[in-house]
């Protein structure tokens, strides 16, 4: 039986080219398609490649080779490739193929090297990010203090325009969920206190935890996934527009004009903003408790400041501006990183807003065992 001839058609989807070859794709039959296939594609502009194998009656490594020479014979280079196909050879061959074309050397997966390769390689990049960011850290305190003895350099106008975006602009959002998480911090104390015939407790669980933690925390990590996330994407796209070497060659200093503004503007909201948020759901943990365990606005306030006192919300207020700091340094610092490329920018965003919540958390758990040893 002869075998079929080799041909092929080409589709595109998108940014996507679907190579559909057929017959008896080996040395013999499709040498002679090399030159089409390379004419066909060379004006065809794609970022990947999908070959779909299914009237494909043999493949040999000659063949799969000039099917994997499409990936390099566009305007550019593919991306990525993939094979549809239900054969395990057909994969391997436009594998080997493949790596062949790019001139890559051939992948052997090694199931338990690999995974302490990618650990090592998580290691070095844990710690390489570690010491750039408290080199960033130094050099921003450097510029702050530079600012500070030589208060004409700051930039006033571009503090209030800051602390407008990040303070005033943020408060909606966060009295509103601060209220709903005074509520519901209520509402289950409500639940579980009233069984003991202790309802009265429930005004000391909503004080401490709205005071002392939770107002806190759920205004720095809105504000590190808001704020933090415009800053690293601003400061991030005046990288890619070499907006920042622009500044360099006139001589501005980029900590001073970008990053010290962010800072000041943070320190001064988050503040405000948690005491906003404070108050916010102190009064839902009093609507709560009022409609729930009939406990009246006086006697709230009665136990508040006789149970909870004043002092638990100038614990919690003591933390917000290291957390406003972290949260800016950490913004800026990731879009000063930020490449030419927007892939970059989207992984330098993530990366900001996963930092900064990290470090907000490790931050105030320190400042939670400070406080235990100091018995504040």
């Amino acid at each position: 039986m002869l075998a079929s001839t080799a041909d092929y058609e080409l589709e595109m989807q998108g940014e996507t080219l679907i190579v559909h070859p057929s017959g008896c794709w080996n040395i013999e039959q499709a040498g002679s398609l090399d030159g089409r296939l390379a004419k066909d594609v060379a004006l065809l502009s794609y970022d990947h490649v999908d070959y779909d194998m299914s009237s494909v009656e043999h493949l040999d490594t000659a063949g799969a080779y000039l099917l994997a020479r499409a990936i390099r014979y566009g305007v550019k280079p593919a991306e990525s490739w993939d094979v549809v196909s239900d054969s395990a050879g057909h994969k391997t061959l436009m594998r080997a193929a493949t790596s062949a074309v790019l001139g890559q050397e051939p992948r052997v997966p090694r199931q338990w090297y690999d995974a302490f390769a990618r650990l090592g390689k998580a290691t070095v990049r844990f710690w390489d990010e570690l010491i750039e960011t408290l080199a960033f850290i130094g050099h921003f305190f450097v510029v702050l203090l530079k600012v500070i003895v030589q208060p004409r350099r700051l930039r006033k106008r571009a503090i209030i325009s800051f602390i407008e975006s990040v303070g005033l602009d943020a408060a909606p959002i966060v009295m509103v969920l601060s209220f709903f998480i005074g509520a519901v911090i209520a509402y289950m104390g409500a639940n579980l206190l009233a069984a003991f015939g202790a309802s009265i407790f429930m005004v000391d669980l909503v004080g401490f935890s709205v005071l002392r933690e939770l107002a806190v925390i759920i205004t720095a990590i809105l504000l590190a996934g808001r704020s933090d996330s415009a800053f690293t994407a601003s400061i991030g796209a005046m990288k890619m527009r070499q907006e920042i070497d622009a500044m360099t060659v006139m001589g501005m200093d980029t900590y001073e004009v970008l990053v010290v503004p962010r800072a000041i503007a943070c320190i001064i909201a988050m503040p405000i903003l948690s005491f906003l948020a404070m108050m916010s759901g102190l009064a839902g943990g009093l609507i709560v408790a009022w409609a729930t365990a009939d406990i009246p606005p006086v006697l709230f306030f009665n136990r508040l400041n006789d149970a909870v006192g004043v002092s638990n919300l100038w614990v919690g207020l003591v933390k917000t501006p290291f957390f406003g700091l972290i949260i800016a340094v950490i913004g800026c610092r990731q879009g000063l990183a930020v490449t030419g490329s927007v892939e970059s920018l989207g992984q330098r965003t993530t990366t900001s807003v996963v930092q900064a919540i990290f470090a907000v958390i490790l931050v105030d758990a320190m400042f939670a065992i400070l406080f235990f040893q100091l018995g504040v």
